[in-house]
């Protein structure tokens, strides 16, 4: 029997190593920067080395790490557009957690593909690094407090190590000297830069080319290899290189409308959707003429400010931002070559959802771009005042992550959940909901975060490592919840006792709490099942079934859930009961009636599980009124193509707690996994009011692709299912009389007559609302008249 051990203290460091295993990287490569006794914050660092090869492979892994971020170029040419990571992994030393004291921490290093870069003979290799110095208020960042780069990379016999014979140069364009806008919150800066002092950046004569001249560079200062203070132990990163969409034009600027001369008023560059990016432009200019670009978002605090020299002249601002428009202040006079911007993010969102209602079909795609923007080198609540790790809205993300990204996006929620319980207290156990700098439990989104982020991610993926990582953590978490008499769960305030940003007089505290520790309790139970560990068993079993009990017996209302029946009538505490299992079905009906239709409480933070209950309760055609009169102004709004902080469109423009979508692909398309790593998954559609609707899941088995089309007497589904799935497949018989269904062609059921059998299909029964059948992996159409 397998046995995963609790988290004393003395165990927390040799937990932390054996989950976050290096690859068999022996470093003989030395950090390297200028020869400073301290580093100022924002500064900009260029190095270069020359080397010569013998022999080039075309598979050739290098290594690279950077506080904090870096740019690589390879004989000129752009090999990773903005590498090095934020966020962990992992902390040098456990307990105590203090919050706004961020703890020593490791650092990631990413593995590049640089073989087709490199060639016989002399080679340049560049790098650009930026040193933030700052953690930002939210926590996102822990700095070293020392600039540094590392680079290894084997290739054939020769090893190439960043060491002391690497040239390095203060970038003298880049002034450190900039003052971070409120709200400071963001550990980045943002860009002042003076191409009078430039090394011919975006050029051929560019400082990273063949050929600069760099013999009044200064050697580098070597000396610190891994794993050395301050940069400690270096582990593989759990996400790629950024997805580098490249430079593009904005809608209402292509390249037809260039040259122009600017005449000094602001221009409007509209991206086709909000992006995170970089912007560019290629100008002629004077010199000392002043530059400003920043987004149309109202909080975003990144923006550029360039300084002109005399000529034609290219530039790329490389503090990333938010926006769906960009605004330059270009000087009047100034000739126009190009306007662009490079949107960048991790992996890609190949999932898809459409319907022939084209609101259903918009707000999913919003929905979908809102997660996109609010996922980069870690998820965050939003790209604009924060990009903290608020582990509530990754809960939120986690339920539609799985119908929108792919495998990056996966691994991203795999970071989230590992950099979030390695920087816990391993004393008390707490977690943070915002880390890993800051230390500030939230009882309820750690709690939502148990159920919702680790057990999901487990139950998607498979990923049995990652969960035997977290389980010693949630099962110590769980601890320190007590019981009452009554047989519900002890009130945890936490540091800040914040469940939703609803009218915090509608907030039914305590009933919200007993159901998402219920849900954890559930959750935390079949963690250790998967894991074989049957050690916590009667704890889980004891709470459970007391709490189960105790809350149909103290919060049951005669038709809905309710600690204070004369002052609450919560949403939120409502449709969680259902989600969570609380209610039993014959309360569905009431719950709805009384308390999910007219009451509109819930932040978006909780509104998609209201959607959710409501559908597990039958509902649809409701589940989809509410989400469009909640959401209606945001998605009627044609400007907008994310959703928003507050249901009132007020806040940020782009929030991850955002997940409408969620219904639209498990309960309307009706596709969901059956069992661990989608190896059986089911397709029960409901399709309310739609007579089409097609889904995209990027299992992580393979895409499914799913699309089911009705008339008046005949229903088409397309199913495009992986290998290594069996899919059960619900004929609905909601729409007409079912006569007869057919699989690609061959008749499998017919009314009144025995199943037939049919290479790939069985029929497996019938309820009330589908005829089943199981199909195995392959192209399938089914025809039901």
């Amino acid at each position: 029997m397998k046995k995963v051990p609790l988290l004393p203290a003395l165990l927390t460091t040799i937990l932390l190593s054996m989950s976050f295993k290096s690859l068999a990287v022996e470093w003989n490569a030395e950090w390297i920067w200028l020869k400073q006794r301290f580093t100022d914050a924002n500064s900009w660092m260029a190095f270069r080395k020359e080397v010569t090869l013998n022999d080039v492979s075309s598979d050739v892994t290098a290594y690279i790490s950077a506080d904090t971020k870096y740019w690589l170029w390879i004989n000129g040419e752009l090999v990773v557009f903005e590498g090095s990571y934020t966020g962990g992994p992992s902390p040098v030393k456990p307990s105590p957690r203090v919050d706004f004291f961020p703890i020593a921490s490791n650092k990631y290093y990413d593995q590049v593909d640089i073989g087709r870069y490199l060639k016989k003979g002399k080679n340049t290799i560049a790098a650009l690094t930026w040193y933030y110095g700052d953690n930002g208020q939210k926590g996102t960042h822990i700095s070293s407090n020392k600039g540094g780069f590392i680079f290894q990379a084997d290739v054939g016999d020769r090893q190439i190590i960043t060491d002391s014979s690497w040239k390095v140069q203060p970038h003298p364009a880049y002034d450190k000297k900039v003052i971070k806008k409120n709200p400071y919150r963001v550990a980045a800066w943002s860009i002042k830069y003076d191409a009078q002092n430039d090394m011919n950046d975006w050029s051929k004569d560019a400082w990273y080319m063949p050929g600069f001249d760099d013999s009044d560079w200064q050697p580098a200062k070597a000396g610190k290899t891994p794993p050395k203070a301050p940069y400690y132990g270096l582990y593989p990163s759990e996400i790629p290189i950024l997805n580098n969409y490249g430079l593009a034009n904005c809608t209402n600027y292509p390249d037809s409308k260039f040259p122009f001369i600017a005449d000094g008023k602001t221009i409007q560059c509209k991206l086709d959707f909000n992006k995170n990016f970089t912007p560019y432009f290629d100008i002629e200019a004077q010199a000392g003429q002043q530059i400003h670009i920043k987004s149309n978002m109202r909080l975003n605090t990144i923006e550029t400010f360039y300084t002109t020299k005399a000529g034609r002249q290219q530039f790329e601002s490389y503090s990333w931002l938010n926006g769906r428009i960009i605004e330059y202040t270009i000087p009047k006079g100034v000739k126009v070559h190009g306007l662009k911007y490079r949107w960048t993010g991790v992996g890609s969102t190949p999932g898809h959802f459409e319907s022939d209602d084209p609101w259903m079909t918009r707000i999913w795609q919003m929905a979908e771009n809102t997660l996109y923007i609010c996922a980069r080198d870690n998820f965050m609540d939003t790209p604009d005042r924060e990009r903290g790790l608020w582990i509530g809205d990754v809960a939120d993300q986690a339920s539609y992550l799985f119908y929108s990204m792919d495998k990056p996006g996966r691994d991203l929620l795999k970071k989230a959940i590992k950099v979030t319980l390695a920087f816990s207290d391993s004393e008390s156990g707490i977690f943070a909901g915002l880390g890993p700098g800051r230390f500030r439990e939230l009882p309820a989104q750690s709690l939502q975060f148990i159920e919702q982020a680790i057990w999901h991610y487990y139950y998607n993926t498979g990923d049995l490592d990652t969960l035997a990582f977290a389980y010693p953590y949630v099962h110590k978490y769980l601890e320190l919840w007590g019981m009452k008499d009554n047989g519900l769960a002890t009130k945890r305030n936490g540091a800040w006792n914040w469940t939703d940003w609803g009218p915090q007089d509608t907030i039914d505290y305590d009933a919200i709490q007993n159901a998402l520790y219920y849900s954890a309790l559930v959750s935390a139970r079949k963690m250790a099942q998967a894991l074989d560990d049957e050690t916590h068993m009667a704890f889980y079993d004891e709470r459970i079934k007391s709490i189960k009990k105790a809350y149909q017996r103290h919060y049951w209302q005669d038709g809905y859930f309710s600690s204070n029946s004369a002052k609450f009538k919560d949403d939120r505490a409502n449709a969680i009961a259902i989600l969570f299992g609380l209610a039993e079905p014959e309360q569905y009906q009431q719950i709805v009636d009384n308390v999910l239709v007219p009451n509109h409480f819930a932040s978006p933070h909780f509104e998609w599980m209201v959607y959710n209950a409501m559908a597990i309760a039958g509902r649809y055609d409701d589940a989809l009124a509410r989400m469009k009169a909640r959401y209606g102004a945001q998605v009627d709004n044609i400007e907008r193509s994310t959703l928003t902080e507050y249901m009132t469109g007020k806040g940020t423009e782009n929030h991850a707690w955002n997940a409408p979508s969620t219904v639209l692909s498990q309960y309307i398309a009706g596709i969901e996994p059956t069992a661990v790593a989608w190896q059986t998954y089911q397709v029960m559609p409901n399709m309310a009011h739609m007579k089409r609707v097609q889904q995209k899941v990027p299992s992580v088995q393979g895409d499914i692709d799913f699309e089911i089309s009705r008339s008046d007497d005949r229903m088409q589904i397309e199913l495009t299912s992986p290998s290594g799935t069996v899919a059960t497949v619900g004929i609905p018989k909601a729409y007409f009389k079912l006569n007869s269904v057919a699989f690609n062609g061959k008749v499998a059921w017919q009314q009144d007559k025995p199943a037939r059998s049919t290479d790939g299909v069985e029929f497996v029964g019938e309820d009330d609302k589908y005829l089943k059948f199981t199909l195995s992996p392959g192209v399938w159409s089914i025809v039901a008249k």
